[in-house]
């Protein structure tokens, strides 16, 4: 018995399922409102997003059959004719754990030394004026990714600051308020940005299936407002907006953009994948409806790859040869649709595994700071999965091979502040 059975079989067991002029209402089983079905002679509807998806029998519909089957025979002759349904048997995944485990036992030893190596990459502007020298930027962006990376507060992160200037990561020591103002720098919220693509480069190999998606770190600023309608004051956390592409396979991040918190997915689809296809091999773009257009269809086909976009209740031809074709696929070959689509849950998966690691919020208060904070833990998100990789899968973090064909010297490339 499959899982969507079984849940059906949960759902008609426990849940209240009620029948009230003609439609079916069945209880959602996370138990965050309900869903409508509707049971007639030529099939059956359900309003839930697994049914608009798959066009078949979602365990909501299953549900009110089995529920109704029960009522016209009687519970008690149903339970005894009928075998409970066993419990499904969860998917596995095979796991080296070997490597695995290698990876994560030496990833703070090569974690400070792949950083070191992308901060070198980092050019200083020209100095103008005069006064005390300022603290290169390459060493602002160590020491702001290596304290995200921590989770220390600035004061407990002095300790491994010291031992990052006894190996040469950085070539002078700074003050803990210092290491803040480095968050506080307008000029390193590009420069991490180019950093977040450079240390993703690496994976060129085995990446050609991204996703985008968006997610929100919580911060430490309020909003409160007085509610006119029921007299009271409320107040809700601000959130800091990330959209981002990934890779399937390796959930490296390859794009990032940073907006307003009410920026919408959709128009953040073309800077995403067009700093994407600059780098890498784009075949395979899974992403959900909320990226759904035509223009981000033929993007995607422009820049060599397809787009598996589910389409929306509503959605008709009309809107261009691609959007027609993709939506006949959609409509007639809904297995291998699906089968495309649901690589992107590797999305979600990458923004867990960044907010487990390294927090699902942050601690600076400024703008400029929250966002560069929030780049610094994608930083460093980048080069733990390079190092899995390295163990993994034996991709070592060396950028490419030198004009002599030899190996390059640098793991990265140079780039410009």
């Amino acid at each position: 018995m499959d899982a969507r059975r079984q849940k059906a079989h949960e759902l008609a067991d426990r849940a209240r399922i009620t029948f009230a002029d003609g439609c079916w209402t069945v209880p959602s089983q996370s138990g965050n409102g309900s869903y409508t079905v509707i049971l007639g002679d030529d099939g059956a509807l359900c309003e839930c997003p697994d049914f608009e998806l798959r066009g078949k029998d979602c365990k909501h519909i299953t549900a009110v059959k089995l529920f109704k089957r029960r009522q016209e025979r009687g519970v008690e002759q149903d339970a005894a004719n009928v075998e409970p349904a066993p419990k499904a048997k969860r998917p596995t995944y095979p796991q080296a754990w070997e490597a695995y485990n290698a990876a994560q036992t030496n990833e703070g030893r090569h974690f400070g030394e792949l950083l070191a190596d992308l901060c070198r990459t980092v050019e200083e502007p020209a100095r103008t004026g005069r006064g005390r020298k300022p603290i290169p930027l390459a060493d602002q962006v160590y020491a702001a990714t290596m304290k995200v990376y921590s989770l220390f507060s600035a004061r407990r992160f002095m300790s491994q600051l010291a031992e990052a200037v006894e190996r040469g990561h950085v070539t002078q020591g700074m003050h803990f308020n210092s290491v803040l103002k480095a968050l506080e720098n307008p000029a390193l919220t590009p420069i991490l940005r180019r950093l977040i693509v450079l240390s993703s480069l690496p994976m060129r190999a085995v990446e050609t299936t991204f996703a985008p998606d968006s997610s929100g770190f919580c911060t430490s600023r309020f909003i409160r407002w007085f509610d006119v309608k029921y007299g009271v004051t409320r107040e809700k956390a601000e959130w800091v907006k990330v959209h981002l592409m990934t890779g399937t396979k390796t959930n490296v991040v390859t794009a990032v953009e940073i907006l307003d918190k009410d920026a919408a997915d959709s128009p953040q689809f073309k800077p995403l994948l067009e700093t994407t296809a600059a780098n890498f091999k784009v075949e395979t773009v899974p992403a959900d409806k909320g990226y759904l257009s035509a223009e981000n269809l033929e993007l995607t086909a422009a820049l060599g790859g397809t787009a598996y976009i589910p389409f929306k209740v509503n959605s008709t031809e009309g809107n261009g040869s691609l959007w027609d074709k993709m939506l006949l696929r959609f409509l007639l070959l809904r297995d291998e649709f699906l089968k495309k689509y649901h690589a992107r849950s590797n999305v979600e998966s990458t923004f867990s595994m960044i907010k487990r690691k390294l927090g699902d919020s942050v601690r600076s208060k400024g703008d400029v700071a929250m966002k560069n904070e929030v780049l610094c833990k994608i930083l460093a998100h980048n080069i733990m999965c390079v190092i899995a990789a390295w163990y993994e899968m034996g991709i070592g973090p060396e950028f490419g091979t030198g004009d002599d064909g030899e190996r390059a010297v640098l793991r990265f490339p140079r780039v410009t502040g």
